[in-house]
Order: structure tokens, then sequence, then C-alpha cells
């Protein structure tokens, strides 16, 4: 009986050693995973398990929008879903106030700019990818108005949106560029919803900003509204990330666009919102 009780005991002190080296071999494994994921996620300011870059934007149809379930929509949405996809991260969106975007790049609330924005002049200024497309910056019009060139807004009411290239396009007469219209007052809103809207309402003469965006007013009234030919300049559009960001990840996420540039993705999916690339 004595010895019965001996192999039990030895039996069952083999039984709990390998349970614990079980244990112990579990908890390495998960540290090490733990480890890799949060190298893998240092590709952003914060640490995210399942590699999420956030991208923050305003409002700016047909690039970045929210579609009426609430659900983001547009071209730099799509363009974001598969670069990223490619590159084997997912995408998170947040809609920002665009005045304080380098707040949220500063503060890491955020990973990148990415909803047309446009690279001239601020190439210094962030670090990019891109640029990935080109977009005219425009002047739109009522039909009824006779706009028909740059010159024709001496003394005429512009719209724009804050910050914006088109905004900065206007300033510089103020700097003594005798290129730039002299217009009689620019008015500047921090969304491209309130610059159409001032258009519509007909407190302005003129608003200007990037083609294919002034084009989706234009096309819900054409009867009504044109986009003069003449145009203010080309704007590069790229994706803009802080100074201090991994530049290897921003370098492979300018690759991937580059291969889709290349392989024909970024203009169906441009032409899938029915503008020209």
């Amino acid at each position: 009986m004595r010895d019965m009780t001996m192999s039990n005991l030895r039996k069952t002190t083999i039984i709990i050693v390998i349970m614990i080296m079980a244990v112990m071999l579990l908890a390495a494994c998960a540290g090490a995973g733990g480890s890799n994921g949060s190298d893998n996620a240092g590709k952003g300011n914060n640490s995210r398990e399942k590699q999420e870059i956030v991208i923050g934007s305003d409002s700016f149809e047909p690039y970045f929008y929210q579609n009426s379930y609430g659900e983001f929509e547009g071209i730099d949405i799509d363009l974001a879903k598969e670069a990223l996809g490619r590159m084997g991260y997912d995408p998170v969106f947040k809609m920002i106030g665009w005045d304080d975007k380098d707040e949220y790049l500063k503060d890491g609330k955020i990973d990148c700019l990415w909803g047309c924005y446009s690279m001239n002049g601020r190439e210094n200024k962030y670090q990019w990818a891109g640029p990935y497309m080109n977009s005219r910056q425009v002047v739109c019009v009522r039909k009824n108005i006779n706009i028909k060139g740059l010159k024709d807004l001496r003394d005429k009411t512009v719209a724009v949106q804050e910050t914006g290239k088109a905004e900065e396009y206007f300033l510089r007469k103020r700097k003594g560029d005798s290129s730039v219209p002299d217009i009689l007052r620019l008015y500047a809103f921090v969304s491209m919803d309130e610059v159409d809207a001032a258009l519509r309402k007909n407190y302005v003469d003129a608003i200007a900003g990037h083609e294919n965006a002034l084009n989706s007013l234009v096309e819900t009234a054409p009867e009504e509204y044109e986009i003069i030919d003449e145009p203010l300049f080309l704007s590069k559009i790229g994706v803009a990330f802080g100074r201090n960001y991994d530049s290897d990840f921003v370098r492979q996420l300018n690759r991937t666009l580059n291969d889709m540039q290349a392989d024909g993705t970024v203009k169906r999916i441009v032409e899938k919102y029915g503008l020209k690339y």
C-alpha cells in the first residue's frame, strides 16, 4: 500500500511540473506576441493591436464624406482602404475640424491627413505620400453672371475654405502679386458645404477651390452653375504625416500609391465617382 501511494505521488508531481511548464511557455509566447504587436503598431502615434491607421479630414465631397447612414464614402476613402489593405493595415476614418488638423496630428489623435489635401507650398511642413493625383484650383459661378475669366473677378466677392490653397492664392494680392485678380472682398468659411451655400444663396459672386469638389455643386444644377475655363493653378494631392512620424511607413505608403497609379486602381476609383483622371 505504501509503494502504491508513493507511485501516485510521483505521478501527481510530474503532472504538476508539466502544467507549470505549460503555463510558463504560454506566458512567454503571449509576452512575445504583445511585443511584436506593439512594434507593428509603432507605425502610428499610439499602440494599436489591430494595426489601425487613423485618417482625419473634414467633409469634402467627393473625396471624404459620410452618407445618409453615417458611413464614410469618397475617392480618398476608397483609396485608403485599398492602399492600407495592401500593406496589411486597417483604416479608421475620423471627421475633424479642419482648422485643428495640425493639433490632431501633434497630439496623436490621427495618423495622417487624407482628404484631397494639396501639397503645394506645404512640401516641407509635413512628410508626404504622393502626389497620387492632381486637381485644378478653379472658380465656380452662376451662369447668369458675367464672369468668364479671372480678370472678370475684379470688384467681385469670392468665397473659399479657410486655410485652403484658394484662400492662399487670393491673399497673395496683399503681398503685391499683380497676377491675382483685384477682388472686392474674400470670405473664408470653415467647410466647403458653407462655401457652396454662399453661392447658392447669392451671398457671393463666385467660389473657388478644387475642381472636382466644385463639380459636385455644378452637378446638382448644371443649368445654374458653371466652372470658368481659366484655372487658378494646378494642385498636387497627397497624404500628410507629421514630421516625426515613421518615415519607413510613409515611404511604403508612397510606393503603394505609385503601384496603384501604375496598375490603374487610382483611375478606376476616381472614375467611379464620375470624375476624370
